[in-house]
């Protein structure tokens, strides 16, 4: 990571020093505002995470202290398990991890993240290396940059208000292209942890004697009933389950707008109705989450800052401009239009920047919300995540500065969804 983000600064500053020599750029001027902006948008999205984290993660302090994350992680275990071979099966971890995979699938994006930073934390309880990422931190990490998301709700709303005849005629495609993204993450996760083995990476000095975080510490009785071990249930108890949450999405699909308003109110009261029937003190037991959910987002303000100045600065300096300059023509021949382009290469680095992308895709009146390039475009967002963003939040919540392979394993899984989409899109739309 230290050798991505020292590129990416270098190469912004070079573009805009040309650019400051020759008048043909945008110059120092603009890389100074775009730097002071992007630390300024750091924190305030940070800010903004507070909020969300402290409710999320109150919930999942709640659900654990209830015992609903072992039990999830036994219901699952048996399908999660070749994935996962060091995490033990009743393990609070997997609970977390499945959560998170459920809000991904179901386009919640607000809860995604906490219960992503929920199971990172449980994943870190079984790191012998603090500050090294392990094999299942790099593989929950490139499964969720590959955006496992087969109801991309914000995306088929902002293809509505752009007028679209069809706003949901994206499901197929989307559905294509993150499985096909998904796959690719799971293959290289597992492919690339061979070439940064695990046992080879020192500790990194300044977190080799520092204590672990307070909310890592062990929680008394929550956290010894959070994790009494139990059996993981029987395989076909396991695929029922999975078929009920897929049967979700058919629900979601046709009933989506009546049901959207419900989710989080439900997934609100039913976490505390659970706990309360468990005997929890949930008032208490909440607060306490609460607590964890806004140290975590003060720890990640640093992390934010230096992902988001380093984007800023590329987008700024015109190397992103020239880049799709470069390679729009060659792009073009393959099914990825130049004005799509932007949105292949932003959406890695820049959630705010591709669906700005996005929208003024869909709403140019020479392109239109139904032609191919929108419906790629549309696919692009709603089956590849923000890379760089999850790197710095999931890491940085627990302090992780080795991140092994996880960004190779992460950009791997962009390109091959970037592919699929390409390919689907071409296939239904294109001709």
């Amino acid at each position: 990571m230290n050798a991505v983000f020292f590129a990416i600064v270098v190469i912004s500053f070079g573009f805009a020093a040309w650019g400051q020599i020759t008048g043909d750029g945008a110059g120092m001027s603009a890389l100074s505002q775009a730097m002071i902006e992007s630390a300024a948008g750091a924190v305030e999205l940070a800010i903004g995470l507070i909020g969300i984290m402290a409710l999320f993660l109150g919930l999942m302090k709640v659900a654990e202290a209830g015992g609903l994350l072992s039990i999830i992680a036994r219901l699952i275990s048996p399908l999660m398990a070749p994935l996962f071979p060091e995490v033990p099966p009743d393990h609070p971890a997997m609970g977390a991890m499945i959560l998170n995979l459920s809000a991904n699938v179901l386009g919640l994006g607000n809860a995604a993240t906490p219960f992503g930073i929920r199971a990172m934390q449980e994943l870190d309880r079984l790191n012998t290396k603090p500050g090294v990422a392990t094999d299942p931190m790099v593989l929950f990490l490139a499964i969720n940059t590959s955006s496992v998301t087969l109801l991309p709700t914000g995306v088929i709303a902002l293809r509505a208000s752009a007028g679209s005849a069809d706003p949901a005629a994206i499901l197929p495609t989307t559905l294509v292209a993150t499985i096909a993204s998904t796959t690719v993450a799971i293959l290289a996760a597992k492919l690339y942890r061979f070439l940064v083995p695990f046992d080879s990476v020192p500790i990194p000095p300044e977190t080799a004697t520092s204590a672990p975080p307070p909310d890592l510490e062990p929680a008394g009785e929550v956290t010894a009933l959070a994790q009494s071990p139990g059996e993981p249930y029987p395989l076909k108890v396991s695929i029922l389950a999975l078929s009920a949450l897929l049967a979700l999405i058919p629900l979601t699909i046709f009933f989506g707008h009546a049901l959207s308003p419900w989710i989080i109110p439900l997934l609100f009261i039913g976490f505390l109705v659970f706990g309360y029937l468990r005997r929890v003190a949930v008032y208490e037991v909440f607060v306490e989450g609460a607590k964890d959910g806004f140290q975590v987002a003060v720890r990640i303000i640093p992390y934010l800052v230096a992902i988001l100045v380093a984007v800023g600065m590329l987008r700024a300096s015109g190397a992103l401009e020239a880049t799709v300059h470069l390679l729009g023509p060659l792009t073009e021949k393959v099914g990825l239009p130049a004005q799509a382009l932007p949105m292949a290469l932003l959406r890695p680095l820049s959630g705010s920047g591709a669906y700005g992308v996005l929208a003024s895709i869909l709403n140019d009146p020479a392109i239109g919300p139904d032609s191919y390039t929108a419906y790629l475009a549309s696919t692009l967002q709603g089956s590849t995540e923000t890379t760089f963003y999850i790197l710095a939040v999931y890491f940085g919540a627990v302090q992780i500065r080795r991140i092994r392979h996880a960004l190779a394993a992460g950009l791997t899984a962009d390109l091959a969804g970037v592919c699929a989409a390409v390919a689907i899109c071409s296939y239904l739309y294109r001709y």
